[in-house]
């Protein structure tokens, strides 16, 4: 179904040539044609083929921006806002052609508000460089999905990862944005104000549009303060619906897990084998807990009670900075160790989310897919919010490797809104997911396309991402 409607869309060859001719009179050498940038620019995440854009324009400053968008809405040619190019289902190809807008140069820390916990930043800002700019200050940015994507990627995709349990996600930790508009002007959603109830709230209406509304130009964030103690630690279980139960109890009892992941026992081999851990192949626990002294090891203690409860083995947990690390490495590392269990196959990587409620369910009746078919495909997940992750590993180089793999993601998100999840936890539709999308929300998307209509009348924003346009 991606590849499908991952489909090359029409091009405006007119307008492109003339607004290419434009940008380079305008920018020099910060806008490039050749091949290797523009194929850097395209999407290679998974097995979707890229589609590059026409130009790639280096931007420093939200003038480039707008004076960008400006020539490309005159010449009707489309505008793609490029990041770190982490994003996996496809956002940043160009199906229509068009300009890929890089924000690498748009890097800048512009105001820290230390006492009112917030920041804005430009979005070509990476976590982990606000995390180093942040560290004197006391505060860090929570949101951590793994790769070190820019805060304006983030921001688009709506994207959460490890620590979302605690400290939600993008749309819950973005407090204001600035964005170029499809007329060339720029605009700010909200004030700082923790709390408004003045007019519709466009700041979530940009969170998670994938760029097809307006480009990004800064984001405005919530911080959280840096905790006195964190422990990490881990936990064997017999069974994906014990560790689930474990789960459930944990937040249902209130206890401030900052993480708490869940690995199957393909996933953990992989781990073991990649990162050079020795824990048991079981479905296992990776939790983390923020506090002070006194709260942390409580925390823990309550945790391995509930463990004991639901079957689990013994809580292992340390504080020690060494110790964790390792674990959470192994962890942001799970890819890779994937990957490394069978390097000759292509990697579709992809998420559904469901009510914690279900997360036992889909997971067993996943697994129970996999082996049905003779799939390699480890599962690790979010178990704190529903949110779980499979790799397939199969044969991207024929149709019918390809039809294999596209047909266990149709199943595995069947099987999501058949249990009132959602086809995508925090990846983002981009052109991989948009068939379930309309399953998922129905005339809901139909709402979408007319918000696009008039915000972006001739469809320059990212165009053939998250719905088709009629």
């Amino acid at each position: 179904m991606a590849l499908r409607d991952a489909k090359a869309g029409r091009r405006n060859e007119v307008g492109i040539a003339a607004a290419v001719g434009i940008l380079k009179q305008l920018f020099g050498e910060r806008f490039q044609t050749g091949e290797a940038f523009r194929a850097q620019h395209a999407h290679t995440t998974t097995y979707i083929p890229p589609q590059l854009p026409d130009g790639v324009l280096f931007v420093e400053t939200s003038d480039d921006v707008k004076a960008a968008v400006k020539v490309c809405a005159e010449h009707k040619v489309p505008v793609v806002p490029f990041g770190t190019g982490s994003s996996l289902e496809g956002q940043v190809n160009a199906p229509n052609g068009g300009i890929s807008i890089d924000f690498s140069r748009m890097n800048r820390v512009l105001e820290v508000n230390a006492e009112d916990l917030d920041c804005t930043v430009e979005p070509g800002i990476t976590r982990e460089e606000l995390n180093v700019y942040l560290r004197d200050t006391g505060l860090f940015f929570p949101i951590d999905p793994g790769a070190n994507a820019s805060i304006g990627g983030m921001a688009s995709t709506r994207a959460s990862g490890t620590n979302a349990v605690r400290y939600g996600t993008m749309k819950d930790n973005v407090l204001a944005v600035s964005a170029v508009t499809a007329s060339g002007e720029e605009i700010r959603t909200a004030r700082r104000a923790r709390k408004s109830s003045a007019g519709y709230d466009l700041t979530r209406l940009f969170v998670g549009a994938e760029g097809t509304l307006g480009v990004l130009t800064s984001i405005t964030l919530r911080l959280q303060g840096i905790p006195q103690k964190i422990a990490g630690g881990v936990c064997a279980f017999p069974s994906v619906k014990a560790a689930c139960d474990a789960v459930i109890m944990t937040i249902q009892m209130g206890i401030p897990v900052a993480r708490i992941e869940l690995l199957d026992a393909v996933q953990l081999r992989a781990c073991n084998l990649y990162s050079n851990l020795s824990y048991d192949e079981q479905p296992t626990l990776f939790l983390e807990f923020h506090g002070t002294d006194e709260t942390v090891p409580l925390q823990s203690a309550q945790f391995a009670e509930i463990a004991a409860e639901c079957g689990g083995g013994e809580f292992h947990w340390t504080a020690n900075l060494e110790e964790r690390n390792k674990l959470w490495k192994a962890r942001h590392d799970a890819y890779w160790a994937s990957r490394a269990l069978a390097p000759q196959l292509g990697a579709l990587s992809t998420d559904v989310c469901v009510p914690i409620s279900r997360l036992a369910d889909c997971v067993t009746e996943t697994q129970a897919d996999i082996e049905e078919h003779g799939l390699l495909a480890p599962i690790v997940g979010h178990a704190g919010d529903g949110n779980f992750h499979v790799l397939l590993l199969f044969d991207d180089k024929t149709p019918e490797g390809i039809a294999v793999a596209e047909n266990f993601v149709a199943r595995l998100n069947a099987r999501a809104l058949a249990m009132d999840g959602t086809c995508t936890g925090e990846h983002g539709v981009g052109q991989g997911k948009m068939s379930f999308l309309e399953q998922e929300l129905g005339g809901a998307v139909d709402v979408m396309r007319g918000i696009k209509q008039a915000l972006d009348p001739d469809n320059i924003f990212n165009p053939g991402k998250i719905f088709h346009a009629r």
